[in-house]
């Protein structure tokens, strides 16, 4: 996975700030409980040191996911771009025609999706029909209910 992550500002720093906060915090912690476990004597039956190598295993495998993943990003940088298409990182507010809704998602990338907070990936089938589009496009998505027809009304660049 030699791939190139792209990552909005908020994601690329919240990685950072997670990642510190394994290293800093979580690791020296996890140490300290193995330590205090082995104390207790009998490793073979010592339940808290089973679950303090689980979760140190876990941290640093986390640890590692996340250094991979910040290695690859790059920040995708709106600023001083004319919000004129649908790209990566914009805000896009769409009407859908058949239920006469308005709805806005981020196009973000997929470690970042979350569909409560209104962000989708780039690689879904709504983000990849939206990207490249202008405003007042109209624009038809396959998506597993069948097909979706939005017109873009607004896009912002956050």
């Amino acid at each position: 996975m030699s791939h190139s992550i792209p990552l909005t500002k908020e994601s690329f720093e919240a990685l950072q700030e997670e990642l510190k906060r394994l290293i800093r915090e979580e690791r020296p912690k996890v140490i300290q409980d193995i330590a205090e476990a082995r104390s207790h004597g009998d490793l073979s039956e010592n339940a808290e040191y089973d679950a303090a190598k689980n979760r140190q295993a876990f941290i640093e495998g986390r640890i590692q996911e996340l250094n991979g993943k910040l290695a690859r990003a790059y920040v995708v940088d709106l600023s001083g771009m004319k919000p004129d298409k649908v790209v990566f990182g914009s805000t896009v507010t769409l009407y859908d025609t058949a239920s006469e809704e308005e709805v806005s998602y981020k196009i973000v990338g997929e470690d970042e999706a979350d569909i409560k907070l209104s962000k989708i990936s780039c690689t879904s089938p709504v983000g990849k029909a939206l990207i490249g589009h202008k405003l007042d496009d109209t624009v038809k998505v396959t998506v597993p209910s069948g097909t979706k027809e939005y017109e873009i009304i607004d896009i912002k660049y956050e």
